[in-house]
């Protein structure tokens, strides 16, 4: 059986850490997903997804991200079935994150360091795509450098 989801939107709001009775960390948040289509005339709908995280990856989220962060998740689909308060037979659907990573920020949020000050940002990839005839390693040449700089 294969049982695989990848998923990726901004946090709905402010994780919380809890533990379990038995000292085990746990983090349930919810994710906003854009879809890909909009039907004409209307906007861009999203879906609201539920994401448990545990043990490190529990404390992980809840010590980097924060409401409107982007988050990319890789785990598994896992559904609960219940009865609410009325007696009526529900069911809760839910993401177990295996992986949780950055996949960008918020235009106005900062990352937080762990004296709780802004941390200064460094941009990891470049604005450009590169060359279409970025090479491999036969692409390289030897420099002489024996006689002054080429350049």
């Amino acid at each position: 059986m294969l049982n695989v989801i990848a998923i990726m939107g901004r946090l709905v709001a402010d994780p919380e850490l809890r533990t379990t009775p038995a000292g085990v960390n746990v983090c349930k948040f919810r994710i906003a997903c854009d879809r890909n289509f909009a039907k004409p005339g209307e906007q861009r709908q999203a879906d609201f997804i539920d994401v448990i995280a545990w043990r490190q990856s529990a404390d992980f989220v809840c010590r980097y991200f924060q409401k409107g962060s982007l988050v990319a998740i890789n785990g598994r689909l896992q559904t609960n079935n219940y009865q609410d308060k009325t007696g009526a037979n529900r069911t809760s659907v839910a993401v177990v994150a295996d992986n949780i990573n950055f996949a960008g920020s918020k235009g106005t949020s900062k990352p937080v360091d762990e004296g709780g000050e802004a941390a200064p940002r460094s941009e990891a990839w470049p604005k450009a795509d590169p060359p279409a005839n970025y090479g491999g390693v036969d692409d390289f040449s030897v420099i002489d450098d024996s006689d002054d700089l080429p350049f």
